[in-house]
């Protein structure tokens, strides 16, 4: 588990130079019964449910003022899609307000330091909604969306089940709604949830096209998502700090 989440602290692009380069080279001490590299492949997929169990443990605590987003996590090029077997039943093409895409989609949300709260990965096609309820129902609140993450009756829902305010850019179908002035400044900090998505997905390298296995994709994810939790340093608000 070490290794694998060293290798989204390194600057590596591909894990085989990275354990050949600087694991076998720097860090042998530390590992003296270090096998191949064909070898390592093979057991990756058993690292799979403790890392589960370790990202659970990294979850930061609910602050009160929480962002919502989802990103596109692309496991090949559109051009290859037709002929793309490894995620045949799992992924599915869907469409961000950028392009079309082939993959997943990862919904996050984050407190007001920068922390993971939860997580969610489904198929690409997914609507961003129906994932909104899972990702809220242990917190509390106020949570700041994308306008794809909500709808009239998801607001009326959370409110009345949970107890949480979700604040985000109406949609031409739904009322309009009355917000205080505390509310639209946290509104305009929710860049922080999208400078996240772009250290986990060019630090942390948790979106690349080069997967063989399912299960090795998820074993990427989990690693990419609990190496941001070791940076020293994440995106925050910085609301203890008076001078902030």
């Amino acid at each position: 588990m070490t290794i694998l989440i060293g290798f989204h602290k390194q600057h590596y692009r591909t894990f085989k130079h990275y354990y050949l380069n600087h694991v076998c080279v720097y860090w042998r001490e530390a590992f003296p019964q270090l096998v191949c590299y064909n070898r390592f492949v093979c057991w990756e997929p058993s690292a799979l449910l403790p890392l589960c169990a370790y990202l659970k443990h990294c979850f930061g605590n609910c602050s009160g003022i929480n962002f919502l987003d989802s990103t596109s996590l692309k496991v090949c090029h559109n051009r290859r899609i037709h002929c793309y077997r490894v995620f045949q039943g799992l992924a599915a093409r869907g469409k961000t307000s950028v392009d079309w895409f082939f993959g997943f989609k990862l919904h996050l949300v984050v407190n007001d330091q920068g922390e993971l709260l939860n997580i969610r990965l489904t198929p690409g096609n997914t609507d961003d909604r129906k994932s909104v309820s899972d990702l809220l129902k242990t917190l509390f609140g106020k949570v700041f969306a994308d306008r794809g993450c909500v709808s009239q009756a998801l607001f009326e829902h959370l409110l009345a089940t949970y107890g949480i305010e979700v604040f985000a850019k109406l949609k031409r179908t739904m009322k309009p709604r009355l917000m205080r002035l505390i509310d639209k400044l946290w509104a305009r900090k929710r860049a922080i949830i999208e400078s996240i998505i772009d250290q986990l997905k060019n630090i942390s390298q948790i979106e690349h096209s080069r997967h063989r296995s399912p299960v090795n994709f998820c074993v990427n994810l989990l690693c990419g998502l609990i190496a941001y939790y070791h940076q020293p340093k994440k995106p925050s608000l910085n609301l203890d700090d008076p001078l902030a």
